[in-house]
């Protein structure tokens, strides 16, 4: 392979390399660069995340750059204000030695004034994301019609969070004989329509696809109960010391609440997602990266843009619904030429989707199993012995050491150490339980109230809910609208069945005499909702009065929602609601009722 000087590039983006330890490309940047450097052409560049996207473009920009213009000649689109930092970030140590060159980048979240006033600077390089560009073009506070390249990074990661009329609406203000190019993880329908439309006779480099994903990543999972996530996540936090990851949920209410749920099991670990602010978001970053923190919990979107090189885990708490998003999760561990572990929690029923994942990516997935408790005994009283042996005594007076003496006389040196053994394995409160679900069937096709009493969950009490499949609502969305409503755990919910009109829901047995006025008076979609115990009769009612109720076809707004979360209008962050940084423009979901991710309005 090249070094960076046989590709081409200036004395001072070498020099720049050189001091950020950067000698040999990597497979996309050997690909791209000397063809960025060479004609001018549209180009599309297929690569995982976490290959080094960002200077397979941006050194080759920087070197066709030129200082004394006057105009923006750049626009990089990126589609979460994360990334747009690290993206600029990015360049600027790149540009270190070419301090003529001026980066802006600009996004949602932040004040929009204080960018106004930045864009005067007329920056050679501006870094967007597309709802704020938007706003910044409607104010005419900037102008496009004069570039000369339009880098759009994360293709794909911006049609899924829905803004491909922002797309089109950007480059129909871009000048005909710019070139465009385009970086992606993958290649879905969507993109090709962007290629064949702006893209005319665009060149195609496609590196590390399918199985070559990134060999440095074992793809693993483990069949557990939703029940169970949360004691097997801290299972393999148990068992690996030094592990360090992020662990991706669906939902802003999941998260939060798995986030805090980490804390009370003392890990350090924080939630990243969209109803935070920035400078909460900001927060929570700087002590992930100074190694403060052991984990971050975060959605989808919230992770997109974040750089850091030593992650030994990924973890799907849920999987996603698309290969993008599995994609773009994985690619967050084994960088740098490190090795790592994405691992996917899964139920019975959801192994099919593996498998569908691992044809489509061209990946094996290994059946790894929840580490038991005997073993996390070993382990930990292990690095407790280590710790011991490590520490230097102190000199202590002669009146302690007879005391100790007179209270240890009785014993011997075996008894004195079984002893202080039970004590720290009484510290560590290790849930002797098997994790492992070796069950063939999927959870919700239990019997609900109908299955009898000695197969239930052992310390779980079950609850009857009118509300079912034939509210289209899902098993986690109901799952989530319980949570919300009670402030329990994620690990403490656990939809058991759902049925047409009803459904079945468990929580710890200590809990069960709150439901009652955690719903009283609890209404949704303009009805009032019940929820009795299953053994007091509720299960065999139906699902009572629906008045008030009609079917919604996808996407269409209830007339109330619920007081916990659950808004009509709401979308679930990544996978619904107009025009963001940060959402997406089809589906529905769930809303803790704060401002959405890079909402229009704070774009």
């Amino acid at each position: 392979m090249a070094t960076f000087s046989e590709l081409g590039l200036s004395a001072p983006l070498l020099k720049a390399l050189t001091e950020m330890g950067i000698e040999i490309p990597s497979p996309i940047q050997d690909q791209a660069i000397p063809i960025l450097t060479g004609e001018r052409r549209n180009f599309i560049g297929l690569a995982q995340t976490g290959t080094g996207k960002t200077a397979a473009f941006g050194l080759p920009l920087l070197e066709t750059l030129k200082a004394d213009v006057k105009h923006t000649q750049a626009l990089i689109l990126a589609p979460t204000r994360e990334l747009g930092q690290q993206i600029a970030q990015q360049l600027q140590l790149f540009a270190k030695y070419m301090p003529a060159i001026r980066i802006q980048v600009v996004y949602g979240g932040a004040s929009i004034m204080d960018q106004i006033r930045a864009l005067k600077q007329t920056p050679h390089i501006l870094i967007a994301t597309p709802g704020r560009l938007m706003d910044l073009m409607e104010r005419k506070a900037l102008s496009i019609k004069d570039i000369s390249h339009v880098i759009l990074d994360e293709a794909d990661e911006m049609l899924n969070m829905g803004f491909k009329e922002d797309i089109d609406e950007i480059l129909s203000h871009t000048p005909e004989d710019k070139v465009t190019w385009l970086f992606s993880a993958t290649m879905p329908r969507d993109i090709r329509r962007i290629v064949a439309k702006y893209m005319p006779e665009a060149v195609e480099v496609a590196v590390n696809k399918g199985g070559e994903m990134n060999k440095k990543i074992k793809h693993q999972y483990v069949v557990v109960r939703e029940s169970d996530k949360m004691e097997a996540l801290k299972r393999f936090i148990g068992v690996h010391d030094d592990l360090r990851g992020i662990v991706f949920c669906r939902t802003k209410i999941a998260t939060q609440a798995l986030a805090e749920d980490l804390k009370r099991a003392d890990v350090k670990a924080e939630a990243l997602h969209g109803d935070m602010s920035q400078a909460q978001r900001d927060q929570v970053m700087k002590r992930f990266k100074a190694g403060t923190l052991k984990l971050l919990v975060a959605t989808d979107v919230a992770a997109r843009g974040i750089d850091v090189n030593d992650l030994t885990h990924v973890f799907h708490h849920s999987m996603p619904d698309s290969l993008a998003y599995y994609t773009h999760r994985s690619g967050r561990t084994a960088r740098a030429g490190k090795d790592g572990i994405s691992m996917a929690f899964v139920n019975s029923a959801e192994v099919r989707k593996l498998k569908m994942f691992e044809r489509e990516l061209e990946l094996k997935f290994d059946k790894v199993m929840i580490p038991q408790s005997d073993e996390i005994g070993i382990i930990k009283l292990t690095q407790w012995a280590e710790s011991i042996v490590a520490v230097k005594p102190t000199a202590s007076t002669k009146q302690i050491e007879e005391k100790i003496e007179e209270l240890f006389a009785a014993f011997s040196k075996e008894e004195l150490v079984a002893k202080m053994i039970t004590v720290e394995l009484k510290k560590l409160s290790i849930d002797t339980k098997d994790l492992n679900d070796t069950r063939a069937t999927n959870d919700r096709r239990d019997t609900g109230g109908e299955r009898s009493d000695a197969r239930r969950s052992v310390g779980k009490t079950r609850f009857f809910i009118n509300i079912g499949e034939y509210d289209r609502i899902d098993n986690r969305e109901l799952t989530d609208l319980i949570i919300a409503q009670t402030k329990l755990g994620t690990a403490e919910v656990v939809v058991v069945k759902m049925e047409e009109r009803h459904s079945y829901f468990e929580i710890p047995e200590q809990h069960a005499s709150n439901i009652p006025n955690d719903f009283k008076e609890f209404s949704f979609s303009g009805r009032e909702i019940r929820v009795n115990r299953a053994d007091q009769g509720g299960s065999r009612r139906d699902s009572g009065d629906r008045g008030g109720f009609a079917r919604r076809d996808g996407g269409a707004g209830r007339s109330g929602g619920f007081s916990g979360g659950f808004s009509g209008g709401g979308r679930r962050e990544g996978s619904g609601g107009g025009r963001r940084d940060g959402g997406s423009s089809s589906g529905r979901g769930f809303s803790s009722g704060g401002r959405r991710e890079g909402g229009r309005s704070s774009r």
